[in-house]
């Protein structure tokens, strides 16, 4: 199976799940893939929203239903809800719009929102706008750095024999330095 079919059968499921679980590398992998031709640009957005779009949701309602038992039978988990607590006190709208900004704090603050009395109908409106933004923000910023990538590649290829043979002289230049110093030649 070459890499295009399998990017055609799973790439988009891949993304979905990536997003789901992680976030940022899976979807500025999907945008370089997409600069290159491998997927189409507009359903890399979509996806990554899908994926970012449940997971938040996902969390939200985790921890409205079983947010506090689950901070008690998982001690590791509460200095970061404590600190996505304070910043939910903080800057409320606002954190709810940039979390996905945060590194660090991506599951932790929809787990979070979800045990205050954060409405869900505004967690849901909120989450999709900055679910939104942050899919095309670094989708077209993965998208720009595989452009860039393609460039320098291109470049690279061009000085690749020169690079090499560079790389190659200062070794062997090293290697000389390092036998001279070791037979006590000066």
């Amino acid at each position: 199976m070459s890499l295009e079919q399998l990017l055609e059968a799973y790439g988009y499921p891949v993304l979905f799940v990536g997003t789901f679980l992680e976030g940022e590398t899976p979807l500025l992998l999907a945008s370089f893939l997409a600069h290159r031709g491998y997927l189409a640009f507009p359903m890399v957005v979509l996806v990554a929203f899908a994926g970012t779009f449940s997971a938040d949701q996902f969390f939200f309602y985790l921890g409205h239903s079983r947010g506090r038992k689950y901070l008690s039978d998982h001690p590791r988990w509460q200095p970061k809800a404590a600190r996505a607590n304070a910043l939910l006190e903080r800057y409320g709208v606002s954190l709810v719009l940039g979390f996905r900004f945060l590194y660090g704090m991506r599951i932790a603050t929809p787990f979070v929102v979800g045990m205050s009395d954060f409405s869900r109908t505004r967690f849901v409106f909120l989450n999709a706008i900055g679910g939104a933004l942050w899919s095309l923000a670094i989708a077209a910023l993965g998208y720009s750095l595989g452009g860039l990538l393609t460039l320098f590649l291109e470049d690279f290829r061009r000085y690749e024999l020169p690079v090499v043979l560079l790389i190659l002289l200062a070794s062997a230049i090293a290697w000389l330095v390092y036998l001279r110093g070791r037979t006590g030649l000066r």
